[in-house]
């Protein structure tokens, strides 16, 4: 057999960010036996700018599976959308994806 010729490879050089150091969060909320789903529905539109459909969707998830995270994102954001969910007295918490 003869050899195939070598083709020119051009070799790029690319700066990758470490993936350790990205940090996925994700906000995460838990089921109860006192708020009504109408509630969850709301403070989900009104905090996480769901849809109706989006925000009924994961309110069915938190109610069968007993929590759903309801949205990813920076650290920051989601601690500002996780007091507020607190302030209407449901259960969340952010964790690391």
């Amino acid at each position: 057999m003869t050899p195939l010729p070598n083709p020119e490879v051009e070799i790029i050089e690319e700066v990758v960010e470490d993936i350790a150091s990205i940090k996925l969060w994700e906000l995460v909320v838990f089921n109860d036996d006192f708020n009504t789903f109408d509630h969850v529905i709301e403070t989900l539109i009104d905090v996480c700018h769901h849809s109706p459909e989006q925000a009924e969707q994961c309110t069915l998830i938190i109610h069968y599976k007993g929590q759903c995270a309801v949205k990813t994102g920076d650290f920051e954001e989601l601690v500002a959308m996780r007091n507020e969910i607190c302030r209407r007295e449901i259960s969340a918490e952010v964790m690391l994806k």
